[in-house]
């Protein structure tokens, strides 16, 4: 009773069978077949090969949100040069609120403004990489993907005696509120005063003023290798000695999440300008390089995506099962095509029917087309 039971089932699994078996003997190959085959299985091959480049790529997803953390302190990561000595200019920051920032964080370095082959080999790249960011956006991520967690690297300090410098580098860090702020580089050092804000700068001569300077590095936030600021690189040459250089950068929080580093660091967009200080003509100010920030109020999440194995083999079954249809229908068009024309002009298999049509033979015989002729078949 149970294998009767089990041969209804089998029965009834094979009537449900929505793929039937055509048998070998019934089965005609052919050279055009064949072509197509090749054809469609090195496509396949080939599509296949390129979607499993595109599985193992990486993409960056951005989010946006509001910035909820208001409290927390913002770092400024500085590294700049002046063209003047250490002994005459002070760097602090002055934010929205009128409080000074101790500038303990930053360290004055008597350095050299020119800078030596390897190093100046060195900014050209970066200026060149620089043109690059602002034309191909898409690099950007190319950066992030390549950021790594660290400290970056070091500056080689010069063996030069140090009454040969002339020039001064201010490098280190600040911690700032979060509200709008101004970082600045001019005459003299800073003073605390109840009134205001206050440099010393009487007792330097106006002949020693020259703000020609290069940013080798100005970021916000945790500092990661890899990372390059739009700032990074700037060089300006002061063409007076009374000249203000003016930086607008707008700052972003911007959250970092790829597959190797997991950081809170924050990207800026600048507007530059600088003009001549000449009382004279009317144009006022103070001499000095000056940097005014202010913090966007929404936060900007980059997270490095990967396509999921079952999207992947969703596709390859995609790529398979599309080519191999496509092929078979348009080998079925064509095939058809070549057969109404070959049988309209009499070429081909259908040569031999212009002399004896089909169904007229004298002797009852009917004549088949075949590829190897014409066969002749005798009717009952």
């Amino acid at each position: 009773m149970r294998r009767l039971t089990k041969k209804k089932a089998l029965t009834l699994v094979k009537e449900l069978d929505a793929f039937p078996k055509v048998p070998e003997s019934y089965v005609e190959a052919t050279a055009s077949g064949g072509t197509v085959s090749l054809i469609a299985f090195t496509l396949m091959a080939v599509l296949a090969f390129l979607e499993f480049f595109v599985y193992t790529n990486t993409w960056m997803k951005y989010e946006y949100e509001v910035d909820k953390d208001y409290s927390s302190k913002l770092r400024i990561n500085v590294d700049i040069t002046v063209a003047m000595r250490c002994q005459y200019i002070g760097a602090d920051v002055l934010d929205l609120a009128e409080n000074m920032v101790a500038s303990d964080g930053l360290k004055y370095e008597p350095a050299h403004f020119e800078l030596p082959p390897e190093q100046r080999l060195w900014h050209m790249t970066l200026l060149h990489i620089q043109e690059r960011l602002r034309v191909e956006h898409a690099l950007q991520d190319v950066l992030f993907k390549g950021a790594l967690r660290g400290a970056p690297p070091a500056v080689p300090r010069s063996e030069d005696s140090p009454s040969s410098f002339t020039a001064c580098r201010i490098h280190g860090h600040l911690y700032v509120n979060k509200v709008a702020g101004n970082f600045h580089v001019t005459v003299g050092k800073s003073i605390p005063h109840p009134r205001g804000h206050a440099h010393l700068a009487a007792l330097v001569s106006h002949d020693s003023y020259n703000f020609s300077h290069r940013i080798d590095h100005l970021s916000f936030g945790e500092v990661i290798p890899g990372i390059i600021s739009p700032l990074d690189g700037t060089e300006k040459i002061s063409p007076e000695s009374n000249h203000m250089f003016q930086y607008f950068l707008t700052i972003v929080p911007t959250k970092l999440n790829t597959y190797k580093i997991s950081a809170d660091t924050h990207q800026y967009s600048v507007t530059e300008r600088e003009r001549v200080i000449n009382h004279a003509a009317g144009s006022h100010g103070v001499s000095g390089i000056f940097m005014k920030y202010d913090i966007s109020s929404l936060m900007v999440k980059v997270t490095e995506q990967h396509m999921p194995l079952w999207q992947f083999l969703v596709r390859l079954c995609g790529i398979v099962g599309g080519i191999f249809s496509t092929t078979g229908m348009l080998h079925g068009a064509i095939g058809f095509l070549v057969d109404v024309v070959c049988c309209r002009l009499q070429m081909g298999i259908y040569r031999n029917l212009k002399e004896a049509p089909l169904d007229e033979q004298p002797n009852g015989e009917t004549l088949i087309p075949t590829e190897n002729g014409v066969q002749s078949e005798e009717t009952l």
